[in-house]
């Protein structure tokens, strides 16, 4: 089953990897969508250059869906549909999400594939996400928290790893795992990825409530 794998650039997004892998499913590319004024991963604000070492690490070729800033729900269909379209044109069978548990999201997602030729997979679905967080971390995954939703979460949190520590200091309304948006990362290393990535953390900005580390490649880096 061919597979191309909706990619945030997260923890969730590269865990799904990984577990597709595990079960023998072929991934074949990587999506994800752009903020065209940006250039940077839409929601997590991770510049373009890291998102592209990461599909190098993964050996997996990177599609790009540029979307406008603004934009609309319409917008985001329009330029999505023709990525479906292009994926069944080479050949695709599904797309695989990184959705733990949100039903109304798992939902849409089935109704914008409906009929398209492509069938959503939901590897991470329904696992404990308490103990998910914590499998992650064991297996070696790492990754910085790249933007927080500072109505949920302190915005002191913005720029740290992704450990142990920071879940034991997450408030109990928090998700361990930012399902609900209250936070979203940039996963940087783990057993989906060949070498890591070294990053350092730049500017911190607050853009509307939602609070963006800049992640920056470190000079030293490869990538």
């Amino acid at each position: 089953m061919k597979t191309l794998l909706a990619w945030s650039s997260g923890k969730d997004s590269a865990w799904a990897l990984h577990r597709l892998r595990q079960q023998d499913i072929p991934v074949a590319a990587l999506l994800t969508t752009i903020n065209e004024g940006a250039d940077r991963v839409a929601m997590h604000g991770v510049r373009r250059r890291l998102l592209e070492a990461q599909a190098e690490s993964a050996g997996l070729p990177l599609w790009v869906v540029r979307l406008p800033w603004p934009c609309t729900n319409q917008d985001y269909e329009l330029r999505m549909a023709e990525a479906c379209q292009k994926a069944v044109a080479e050949g695709f069978d599904a797309m695989a999400f990184g959705d733990l548990y949100l039903r109304d999201v798992r939902e849409y997602r089935e109704r914008q594939l409906a009929g398209t030729g492509l069938q959503p997979v939901f590897p991470l679905w329904e696992l404990p996400t308490a103990s998910l967080a914590r499998e992650m971390i064991a297996a070696g995954l790492r990754a910085r928290l790249s933007c927080v939703d500072s109505k949920a979460l302190d915005a002191s949190f913005a720029g740290r790893e992704f450990d142990l520590a920071l879940l034991d200091n997450l408030p109990a309304t928090v998700d361990p795992c930012g399902e609900n948006g209250e936070f979203h990362t940039f996963a940087y290393d783990g057993p989906m990825f060949r070498s890591p990535m070294r990053v350092e953390s730049g500017e911190v900005r607050d853009v509307d409530g939602f609070v963006y580390a800049d992640l920056l490649p470190c000079p030293e880096s490869s990538h």
